[in-house]
């Protein structure tokens, strides 16, 4: 039997794919982990080549252990270690077949907020693989898209920041400042509210309480 939490959640996911398709995106809601890795397996051909950003979604729900696994053509940039090495990578991932990411938050009408330091991952969304494939816990979905700049501001880039060892006002006390550090990573924003070309872009929303 579901959970009251489970019910509003199936029931307003069924409301933002039906906004995301409105949009041009691919859109699908996945409750559980396993429901996720077998629609990224249908939707990502094998000898395909793909990439991936920072998210810790699609490293959370095991996808990209999964393509790793399998017969893809797989550029994991947490598999180098120099500057240089990563840079490589960033640039092969607008080579790449499908570029997997999440995102910072997004509004119940289909309205994509993300947040990025060094722009690489923003400018792959944009432009580049021939497909991107979003995988998005219910957690980061906001009312409207005021509400999810604000989550991406002060909820998910100071956890984010949690995780680096950079001397922002954030990392101190867990709260936005809207400062000017140069280790901020709030340096790019991207509100995108359509996929272009239609269905470039596939949401994959998820119960499982993935990412920040």
């Amino acid at each position: 039997m579901m959970t009251p939490t489970e019910i509003r959640n199936q029931r307003l996911a069924q409301k933002i794919v039906n906004n995301l398709q409105r949009r041009h995106f691919g859109a699908f809601y996945c409750r559980t982990t396993h429901e996720i890795l077998e629609k990224v397996r249908e939707l990502i051909p094998e000898g395909s080549s793909v990439a991936w950003g920072g998210s810790m979604s699609i490293r959370n729900t095991g996808v990209t252990r999964m393509l790793k696994e399998g017969n893809y053509v797989v550029f994991d940039r947490d598999d180098v270690t120099t500057a240089e090495d990563k840079v490589r990578m960033y640039r092969k991932a607008f080579e790449c077949d499908f570029y997997l990411a999440s995102v910072n938050a997004m509004s119940e009408d289909g309205v994509l907020v993300n947040i990025d330091g060094n722009g690489n991952r923003v400018a792959a969304i944009t432009w580049g693989p021939e497909h991107v494939i979003f995988v998005v816990g219910m957690n980061k979905v906001c009312q409207d898209v005021e509400a999810a700049v604000k989550r991406a501001r002060s909820v998910a880039a100071p956890i984010n920041m949690a995780r680096f060892d950079f001397a922002t006002p954030c990392q101190k006390d867990g709260s936005c400042h809207n400062c000017l550090s140069s280790d901020s990573i709030c340096n790019y924003i991207s509100i995108q509210r359509m996929s272009h070309p239609a269905g470039r872009h596939i949401v994959i929303l998820t119960d499982e309480n993935v990412g920040y």
